[in-house]
């Protein structure tokens, strides 16, 4: 409110100067033009008037200076289509049937929160409520409907953002408790025409902590004739006491096939013509977002002068040609580098950022992916491109495809953090083709148990792409083996076993279990590593202690037998003698084992195949156990 005085305290001042000034001149005699000269002395000392004609047709003061026909504003797509109604919002069903179930049972809330993505129609969907809350009918009795007719005055005057008890305020230059307190004083007055008094907060998540605070109690009892509506992109930002006072609706992204239809119908009426691939390109672009598939539309228009082309959005938008990233695709299963390096060199020099390059073969991955899983016909696509996918969706397996993805995805975070993204992205496809000759750990066990050879052969010639049993054979799986680590070289397993018992352990092993069960942490790693087992019956027991053994620990042992068992135990230290400590019996069995390991005939002939090779674990479940290269 003090910004509008502001400005119409500026606009009246300034009016005054050019009044005062106009008053001031003396205009060339001309035809047309009064000229009122002083009389007296006192009149003398006033500033010499002068009368200008009224009509704009009538003589001018300056002939020949006439100003321009005022030509109509162009309106951008964005703002020409915006939705009038619920009826041509697209992709919010949900929230539409809820609004009008309330609005037909008369169960209206006092705020509501719509949140979602950018240029989803939050703002619209809010002019849209404030119309249907307000419209009367084309005859003047009508009563809040889900379809406002948009011809009666509140329609109009809200949809020309001219209805004075609709008032829409940007959250974002308005984020004072004091733009608050103007509302929370204001609300107190009944609305002027209007059935209901709206206020539209737009971007409300920028409202200060202390605005937030001081609308809490208005929002949450506004007067009967007060609603407000609220709209964010950022509904994390947004307290939860004001969340909990409000109905909220989160705005789905459109989806594409519903916004290359949107864009068709409006192609259409501009008089233009485009082509339905370039359609689609547009509704992939959007992400979901009507307002940025409308500005891209819009540039489209311009740019290719009413005829729309697919070739031309791919120009204008920067996009990969579907084609050049499928046969770049190809070349890479095929291991042929030369061509993959040309493909690349090919697309930059078109002026293809290599970070959307990595990102469509990501794309391409991921449809392949899902084409395998759930096939589904996209009407987006061309016969070729489904025939495609559908081909590479029966012959790549799963770790295949996984194997493509992770390799893709690595490739993309180093084109994003290189400093020639060119160079990198070209590394990450030659890593690609490198991988896809190396065999898998499954095969490579095969080939072991075979007794063949797991040399990779030499690198010839490229294959050609043209040959897709080779493409195949160049992609089979080939995850990089994942390091094993070893088995835990510590005292045995902790047993469940409850804090009293009567029962004494049946072994010196189950004895130091119980030790660990009750978190006697000190104690358990003694008689694990520093005490020896001399003899075991219960409830007596002999162990040898080395001399650096703190006696005071020692003493707890049979103290805490005795209260956990209810049986009295006797348990003496020697200086030397007994068996080998348990954690001595537990490193002597897994040497034990690396060694049966390496006489394993197929680690053998995997050490002769790679001679650096080195077991670092393996799995006791499995009778051969797994290597890596180092």
């Amino acid at each position: 409110m003090q910004t509008r005085r502001l400005r119409r305290r500026l606009r009246t001042h300034n009016q005054t100067a050019a009044t005062n000034t106009c008053m001031t001149r003396r205009p060339p005699a001309c035809a047309g033009v009064t000229i009122t000269e002083p009389k007296s002395p006192l009149a003398a000392a006033q500033p010499t008037r002068y009368t200008l004609p009224m009509s704009d047709d009538d003589d001018l003061a300056f002939p020949g200076m006439e100003p321009p026909a005022a030509a109509p504003a162009y309106r951008v797509l964005a703002r020409k289509y915006r939705p009038a109604s619920f009826d041509t919002l697209l992709g919010q069903e949900a929230m539409v049937q809820t609004l009008g179930n309330a609005i037909a049972r008369n169960r209206l809330a006092q705020a509501w929160l719509l949140t979602g993505v950018r240029g989803v129609g939050k703002t619209s969907t809010a002019r849209i409520i404030a119309k249907a809350l307000n419209c009367i009918g084309s005859d003047g009795s009508g009563g809040p409907t889900i379809a406002p007719c948009g011809v009666c005055e509140p329609c109009v005057a809200i949809a020309a953002g001219r209805h004075m008890d609709v008032i829409e305020m940007d959250a974002a230059s308005n984020t004072g408790v004091d733009d608050v307190r103007e509302i929370i004083e204001a609300v107190r007055y009944a609305s002027v025409s209007a059935r209901y008094k709206i206020y539209i907060v737009d971007e409300v998540h920028m409202l200060s902590k202390n605005a937030f605070n001081a609308l809490l109690k208005t929002l949450e009892e506004p007067p009967p004739h007060v609603k407000f509506i609220f709209a964010t992109t950022e509904v994390n930002k947004v307290p939860v006491t004001v969340l909990s006072r409000c109905q909220r609706f989160d705005l789905r992204r459109v989806p594409a096939d519903t916004l290359a239809r949107h864009f068709a119908e409006i192609v259409t009426a501009e008089g233009a013509t485009a082509e339905p691939e370039a359609l689609a390109l547009i509704a992939r672009a959007a992400e979901g977002s009507v307002r940025d598939g409308l500005s891209v539309l819009d540039q489209a228009i311009a740019h290719s002068a009413g005829t729309i082309t697919a070739d031309a959005i791919r120009d204008m938008l920067g996009l990969a040609d579907r084609g050049a990233v499928r046969r770049l695709f190809g070349l890479a299963l095929a291991g042929d580098a030369a061509g993959t390096l040309a493909a690349i060199g090919q697309q930059y020099d078109l002026g293809l950022d290599p970070e959307m390059l990595l990102r469509a073969l990501l794309e391409l991955v991921h449809a392949i992916t899902r084409q395998r899983l759930a096939p589904a016909d996209d009407p987006a696509l061309s016969a070729e491109e489904r025939a495609q996918l559908a081909d590479w969706a029966q012959r790549l397996s799963f770790p295949v495809l996984h194997r493509l993805w992770q390799l893709l995805l690595k490739g993309l975070a180093e084109v994003q953090a290189a400093p020639v993204p060119l160079q990198a992205a070209e590394m990450a496809m030659l890593r690609l083709i490198h991988a896809s000759d190396l065999p898998d750990p499954a095969d490579l066990l095969r080939r072991l148990s075979e007794g063949g050879s797991v040399v990779a052969p030499a690198t010839g010639p490229a294959t050609p792409v043209a040959q897709p049993a080779t493409v195949m054979q160049a992609t089979a799986p080939v995850t990089t083996p994942t390091p094993v680590i070893a088995a835990p070289l510590v005292a045995p397993a902790r047993i469940e076993t409850p804090l009293l018992s009567t029962a004494a352990p049946a072994d010196f092993p189950a004895l130091v279990a119980l030790f660990r069960a009750n978190n006697e942490a000190r104690l358990h790693h003694m008689l694990t590593d520093d005490l020896r087992l001399v003899s075991y019956a219960p409830p007596r027991l002999t162990l040898a202690a080395p001399p650096r053994a703190a006696r005071e620990q020692l003493a707890l042992i049979a103290k805490r037998l005795t209260e956990w068992t209810g049986t009295e135990w006797q348990v003496d230290f020697i200086d030397n003698g007994g068996a080998p400590t348990l954690r001595e019996t537990e490193l002597a069995g897994v040497a034990a084992r690396l060694d049966a390991a390496r006489a394993d005939p197929a680690v053998a002939a995997l050490f002769n195949s790679f001679p650096e090779a080195e077991i670092i674990g393996f799995d006791p479940d499995e009778r051969i156990p797994h290597a890596q290269s180092r």
